[in-house]
This record gives C-alpha cells, structure tokens and sequence, in this order.
C-alpha cells in the first residue's frame, strides 16, 4: 500500500509517498491495521503518515509530532492505492 500526500509546513508544497516504513510507524502509533485507512483516514492520520515519510526521505522536521502539526499550511491525500503485487496475484487465481 502507498498513501500519496501533499504537506506544506511553510517551506512550500511538497509531494510525499508514505509506503510500508510510515504506515508500520502508524500502525504502531494509533495500535490499528493499515487496511482500516480504507474505511477512514482522519487528518491526524495524514499528518502522522507525512511526518514520518518526511523524515524517511531525509526532510527537516520539527523533533516532535506535535510541533510538527503545527506547522502545516496545508495538507491533503493525492491518492492511496493498494500493494500492486496483491492485485497481480489475485489475477492469477
């Protein structure tokens, strides 16, 4: 699964992806599956999944969550898409 993003904390826009590293993060963070992001994904979900694909593609952020929300601008989801590789082996059944 990756979740697309566009954050801006005053540095302007920047495009994020949040692939498997940020959504384990989030996983562990609010003690839930990634696979209920379909269902529902709230702003706090975003900014954490930002925050910790900032930090995987080496962006300066502030040292904690909190301030780091802060600072947003403007976020939103560009787009979220399921792991390839599930749909190809779906294909093949």
């Amino acid at each position: 699964m990756e979740i697309h993003i566009e954050v801006d904390i005053g540095d302007g826009p920047v495009q994020l992806t949040a692939g498997l590293w940020p959504l384990v993060q989030w996983e562990r963070k609010f003690n839930t599956k990634s696979s209920q992001l379909a269902d529902k994904i709230g702003l706090e979900d975003l900014a954490y999944l930002a925050y910790e694909a900032s930090k995987q593609d080496k962006i300066v952020v502030p040292a904690t969550f909190d301030d780091y929300c802060k600072r947003i601008k403007h976020i939103r989801l560009v787009t979220a898409q399921a792991d390839p590789t599930q749909a190809a082996a779906s294909d093949d059944d």
